[in-house]
């Protein structure tokens, strides 16, 4: 049975979030399981970070999000409707980059959003080229609107994908790896845009295997590995239950480690004229003092906050390998 069509935007039901799973499995033939009992919230107006390794079953989940496959148990919610059940009412108010944008490559990219943009029932084309023009502009491709996309860079592509997302107004914009192939400039100007669609009330739901990119950009996070949800929440609070780094700035280098490591600094580390290690239990003035009756010369003596890197560790006992 059909889901009703809507003219507005839909909402999440009575605030269970704009994205919501309840043991959202997928099997793959052959026994495969790349997601595994996923309960997942994703609160209305957030930059929600889904993250985790290449492999770890972020492209799959979106995939069911979006309706294109099936999962093969549990539930999941997008706008307070059904999925894939509710594609044709729930996919209007979405705009999606899922696995790197399809172009045609004899198109210029102008006349690639154009054809998106024809292709969507629910698109005025009274507005078509203004709102083509306005995509362009919005991701720097203002320029390079009449190439075509056959020479466009794996970047400028991304940006392209990006701006076909961005055709009409939308509540939920998801991005599967938004800032692939992008250089440095690139990446702060798509995590610029994030900010300001944020801002404008779309919630983005981000997958990415940078870490660093997520704490940049994002208010909430999800951590997958292996198919599971390791931990989800708001970023500023994922690491604040783990110990930061102690760092100990000197020039005196081997010395401080040597009198870190006799006072039980685990995983001590040297870079240049930083030591840093695991901060061992008690009084740190303590270990200061040791340094300093021990002739380091310190010049900085701390514990940094702890990162999202480092809440990871904690949480998988492994490293973050990003080519997993």
């Amino acid at each position: 049975m059909d889901e009703p069509s809507v003219t507005g935007p839909l909402r999440d039901a009575a605030g269970e979030g704009i994205i919501r799973t309840r043991a959202l499995t997928k099997r793959y033939r052959g026994g495969q399981l790349a997601v595994d009992a996923l309960d997942l919230t994703v609160p209305t107006g957030s930059v929600f970070g889904f993250l985790g390794p290449n492999g770890s079953g972020k492209t799959t989940t979106i995939r069911m999000l979006m309706g294109l496959i099936e999962p093969t148990s549990g539930t999941a919610h997008v706008l307070g409707r059904p999925m894939p059940r509710a594609t044709r009412a729930v996919l209007p108010h979405v705009g999606a980059l899922i696995e790197g944008p399809a172009l045609y490559g004899f198109l210029s990219g102008r006349d690639n959003l154009l054809r998106y943009d024809s292709a969507d029932p629910s698109a005025d084309p009274r507005t078509r080229r203004a709102r083509v023009a306005a995509a362009l502009d919005r991701v720097g491709l203002a320029a390079a609107a009449g190439k075509k996309a056959k020479a466009y860079s794996l970047g400028m592509k991304q940006r392209l994908g990006l701006a076909a997302a961005l055709l009409q107004p939308r509540s939920l914009l998801v991005l599967d790896e938004p800032t692939n192939g992008l250089d440095p400039q690139g990446m702060r100007e798509i995590r610029a845009l994030i900010h300001e669609l944020a801002s404008d009330g779309t919630t983005v739901f981000l997958s990415s295997h940078l870490l660093d990119e997520i704490e940049q950009v994002c208010t909430h996070a999800a951590v997958m590995a292996q198919g599971r949800l390791i931990t989800q929440g708001a970023v500023a609070d994922l690491a604040a239950g783990v110990r930061g780094r102690l760092v100990v700035t000197t020039p005196d280098t081997a010395d401080a480690a040597r009198v870190l490591k006799e006072r039980g600094v685990g995983d001590v580390a040297v870079t240049e004229d930083r030591v840093t290690g695991e901060p061992p239990e008690g009084e740190l003035a303590e270990l200061n003092a040791a340094l300093v009756a021990a002739g380091v010369r310190v010049r900085g003596f701390g514990v940094e906050r702890a990162s999202l890197e480092d809440a990871f560790v904690a949480l998988t006992g492994e490293g973050f390998d990003v080519a997993g």
